[in-house]
């Protein structure tokens, strides 16, 4: 599995070789479409989580996720508020992270379809984008919603067929919804449903990792395709580990999985 992660990862790298400036580069490249969310990476050193059972470790993803077999899910769900990202220990420049629900990515890398909120910190200035993507391809921001630290956001991602799908997000505290149907020639494989924060992808590498807190996906709920909804409980919990250091801690009750920068 891990190959085929990396593969896909090395097409993103030489198809998006940009450099990574600041905010307005950052946006500049969002409205051109390199912005990219990517399947579970291996982490990229030793990390130990020998305290922490049914845990995994990746170089870019925190949260949970379910690992099952093909077919299981329709529709994930949560519910967050929205965090206000600050600059690592020490750190200066611009830094990021993405919180999102997602079908697929996992342990299946073909495609994944989710969507979510991105959280950044450039010099100070705090800013927000909502977005969608049916990965492989890029993500794409939605137009008609403004995201603000403090706002409870509902994502919700729901599957059609192996190729299609639709992403909501509803920002509850201002009563705005949108929502997009995507299509693919990707396959999803129904295998995954994930509540995740990660370090995603712009230009040829992952973004300077944000200190974003805490994010508490909340109501949340897998979809099978039976029509039967589990929550979060029995799902792998991932930590995000870069250079040998496990930056997040992750945990998981019915209903809710909490994912914090530590």
């Amino acid at each position: 599995m891990f190959a085929k992660l990396l593969t896909y990862g090395l097409f993103a790298t030489a198809a998006l070789a940009r450099p990574s400036p600041g905010l307005s580069g950052r946006l500049a490249r969002r409205a051109a479409g390199s912005h990219l969310s990517n399947p579970k990476m291996p982490s990229n050193g030793p990390a130990s989580l020998a305290n922490i059972t049914n845990a995994e470790v990746s170089s870019n993803w925190a949260g949970a996720a379910f690992e099952s077999p093909a077919g299981t899910y329709k529709a994930v769900t949560g519910t967050f508020v929205v965090p206000t990202p600050k600059a690592p220990s020490g750190g200066s420049g611009s830094f990021a992270a993405s919180a999102w629900v997602g079908i697929d990515g996992d342990t299946c890398g073909t495609a994944i379809l989710q969507t979510g909120i991105d959280f950044t910190v450039s010099g100070g200035k705090v800013s927000y984008d909502a977005w969608f993507e049916y990965f492989p391809a890029f993500a794409t921001d939605f137009t008609g919603i403004t995201i603000s630290a403090g706002n409870t956001i509902k994502l919700t991602a729901t599957v059609s067929s192996t190729t299609s799908g639709t992403v909501t997000i509803e920002n509850v505290s201002t009563g705005v919804t949108v929502s997009k149907a995507l299509t693919s020639s990707a396959k999803l494989c129904q295998e995954n449903a994930e509540w995740i924060v990660e370090d995603f992808e712009e230009g040829s590498s992952l973004v300077p990792f944000a200190n974003f807190g805490t994010v508490t996906f909340s109501n949340a709920v897998a979809t099978t395709s039976s029509g039967s909804t589990v929550g979060p409980s029995g799902a792998v919990i991932i930590d995000l580990e870069q250079n040998g250091q496990v930056l997040t801690s992750v945990s998981t009750s019915s209903s809710a999985v909490t994912v914090s920068y530590v």
